[in-house]
């Protein structure tokens, strides 16, 4: 390495040790520089997993005092996205918080697309799942009922997130709660 090169802080061309040297000198630098970033970084990986951890306390308590009476499959569907929303949301600012704006962003853009994509393909799922919530929410439909839905009659057995069984005729029928939401008819016990 030249006078000159070390001076400007150019990189060396030519000896290998010298290139070696100048990399490691400029990795070491560089770590310097980011390490108030890191620690600041660290430090808020620490409390967004206690406040998320709190946060989670409370949407628990709270999906179980609004939903007393629900399955639990339902109040565990709601926290889990919540929970996916909030460690999202502490994920993208600790890489804004430690310098890397650029790969937040992306990473949000392109998360909004896959969602968009999800959403599209699970459509059919998704309004099951709606479907389900009301079902389970509707006092005149509940288990031990007899519906017709279709044309199809027989008694409420399970409302699950997505399907709903009936009794009909000892036989097991299962239908989606999209399906079902849209066209039943409460029976009355004299029918």
């Amino acid at each position: 390495m030249t006078l000159a090169q070390a001076s400007s802080g150019a990189p060396p061309t030519g000896d290998l040790v010298a290139v070696v040297e100048y990399a490691l000198r400029e990795f070491a630098a560089g770590l310097v520089r980011a390490l108030p970033d890191l620690v600041a970084g660290v430090a808020f990986l620490v409390v967004a997993a206690v406040v998320v951890r709190v946060v989670m306390l409370l949407v628990r308590a709270a999906l179980a005092r609004a939903f007393p009476e629900e399955s639990q499959v339902y109040r565990q569907f709601l926290a889990t996205i919540v929970f996916v929303f909030l460690v999202f949301g502490a994920g993208l600012s600790f890489l804004s918080l430690v310098g890397l704006d650029g790969i937040a962003a992306s990473l949000g853009t392109a998360t909004g697309f896959i969602a968009l994509g999800v959403s599209y393909a699970l459509s059919g799922m998704i309004a099951d799942a709606v479907a389900g919530v009301y079902l389970l929410r509707d006092p005149d439909f509940m288990p031990g009922d007899t519906v017709d839905v279709g044309g199809t009659v027989g008694e409420v057995k399970a409302i699950e997130l997505r399907k709903t069984r009936l009794d009909v005729e000892g036989d097991t029928v299962v239908r989606a709660n999209a399906e079902i939401e849209k066209k039943w008819t409460k029976k009355d016990a004299a029918d």
